[in-house]
C-alpha cells in the first residue's frame, strides 16, 4: 500500500509541475499575442504614414515640375501639354 501512495504522490507532484508549466506557457502566449497585436498596429500606422508621405512626395514633385525647375523640365512640358489638352477638351464640350 505504501508503494501505491508513493506512486500517487509522485503523480500528483508531476501533475502540479505540468499544470504550473501550462499556466506559464499560457501567460507567455498571451503576452506574445499582445506584443504581436501592438506590432501589427505599429505596422498599420507606418503603412498609412508611408502612403501619406508618398502622396505628399508626388504632390511636391508635381509642384516642382509646374514651377519649371531645371531637373524636371521635361515633366513640366508634359504636364503643360496635358493641361492644354484638357482645356481644349473643356472648350470643345462647352461649344457643343
Amino acid at each position: 500500500m505504501s508503494e501505491i501512495a508513493q506512486i500517487i504522490d509522485t503523480l500528483e507532484s508531476r501533475l502540479e509541475k505540468l499544470i504550473a508549466k501550462i499556466e506559464g506557457l499560457e501567460k507567455t502566449s498571451r503576452e506574445l499575442q499582445q506584443e504581436l497585436d501592438r506590432a501589427a498596429n505599429v505596422m498599420q500606422k507606418q503603412s498609412k504614414e508611408i502612403e501619406t508621405l508618398k502622396a505628399q512626395h508626388d504632390t511636391l514633385r508635381m509642384a516642382n515640375s509646374l514651377l519649371g525647375s531645371e531637373e524636371n523640365k521635361r515633366d513640366t512640358k508634359l504636364k503643360i501639354n496635358s493641361l492644354i489638352r484638357e482645356i481644349d477638351y473643356c472648350i470643345a464640350q462647352l461649344s457643343d
